[in-house]
């Protein structure tokens, strides 16, 4: 039987953020929870498609394997994350409802993950198309040195809290319910800090801006984002760091603009060169080269360079670089030049041929029009 789209199954849009799908996530395990419908096959089995669907689109690196190929994406990692596997009921309850029940947490101390950072750097269009290497400055916050995270000061540590005794949650009877809520006193973590770190004020984390080296690969374009793993903010009570993530802007260009692999120019000519022919040299993002003109050519007409565009990030065939020309007319002509140009185009009158072909035939439409609005 094919599996249903995660986001279907967890009744999600596709653009959801980490909050909002823990609450979907939330809700349908509370109301499939085996615990609440012992025996219901039906339930279970929905309880396990929610996990999976959430085990998957809450790490980031797993959703964007499946928003990019589906399930086959993350065949392998699906597998270990439905129900039954990697914890069970504990993941639900430690990772999802922590803040709720905490009964199944057994008193232990829970870590959490830094938070993700976002920077934004910015790249001329050579650097974006070529490659790069680029150093930036990210304000984060760094696990305290001093206290080695712990947020006691030095010689001290974190005490059990009196409250919770260490379980990090209270228990409240409400009629014939049992609810464990996150204790007040300790905030979950089941330990408090009698003697706090001087440095951090008890945090275990500080602020500081870090310098960092970028290898930015050749072919990113704008809205790019490039991770680098463990760089985010610092974790607390021993969680992982998040990750960095570099999004790419791309600034314009004052001769190229950029259209997925390919670029264009415009390449302003004289009508003498124009209607002779000639050569001329173009630029490109690798150095010049000569690009011929036609005898008669026409303003806007497209000159293709094959593989003088980009080669994309995510690989495939080189673009082309797309001159259009666009013929100039001349200005600041003194009185010869005028007299020589009243005379080619007399010359051009009296040959009897047609050397302006669109002109004439635009002529003959406007002569057509005219005669068709006589009574």
């Amino acid at each position: 039987m094919a599996k249903r789209d995660y986001y279907e199954v967890l009744g999600v849009d596709r653009g959801v953020d980490q909050d909002a799908l823990k609450k979907a996530y939330r809700r349908l395990a509370m109301k499939y929870h085996p615990d609440r419908n012992p025996d219901d096959q039906a339930a279970e089995g929905r309880f396990k498609e929610a996990k999976e669907a959430y085990d998957v689109l809450s790490d980031a690196r797993k959703r964007a394997a499946y928003d990019q190929f589906g399930h086959a994406g993350v065949e392998t990692q699906a597998g270990a994350g439905g129900f039954g596997a990697g914890g069970g009921f504990r993941d639900i309850f430690d990772e999802v409802f922590g803040d709720i029940f905490g009964g199944r947490g057994g008193g232990r101390e829970r870590a959490f993950r830094g938070a993700d950072l976002r920077y934004q750097l910015e790249l001329s269009l050579e650097q974006a198309v070529l490659g790069t290497e680029a150093s930036i400055d990210v304000p984060s916050l760094v696990e305290c040195e001093t206290c080695a995270g712990s947020g006691a000061k030095p010689g001290s540590s974190p005490s059990v809290c009196e409250t919770c005794d260490g379980a990090g949650q209270v228990r409240m009877q409400q009629g014939f319910f049992s609810i464990q809520q996150t204790c007040p006193r300790c905030r979950g973590s089941g330990k408090v800090i009698k003697d706090p770190c001087r440095v951090c004020a008890g945090q275990g984390r500080r602020h500081q801006q870090k310098t960092l080296s970028v290898k930015v690969p050749a072919g990113v374009d704008t809205g790019d984002r490039i991770r680098l793993s463990g760089e985010g903010e610092a974790g607390q009570r021993g969680g992982p760091p998040g990750d960095l993530y570099v999004e790419i802007h791309v600034r314009d260009h004052p001769i190229f603009t950029r259209d997925g692999v390919n670029l264009f120019c415009e390449v302003p000519i004289g009508f003498t060169t124009a209607a002779l022919g000639g050569e001329l040299e173009v630029p490109t993002l690798n150095g010049r080269v000569t690009l011929k003109i036609p005898p008669e050519t026409q303003t806007g007409k497209l000159f293709r360079l094959r593989n003088k565009g980009v080669k994309s990030v995510r690989g495939g065939a080189t673009g082309d670089l797309l001159c259009r020309v666009v013929t100039e007319t001349p200005v600041n002509l003194n009185r010869k030049q005028k007299a020589l140009l009243r005379e080619f185009e007399e010359a051009m009158q009296k040959s009897g041929k047609t050397h302006s072909p669109r002109e004439t035939s635009w002529l003959d439409s406007v002569k057509q029009f005219f005669e068709g609005l006589k009574p």
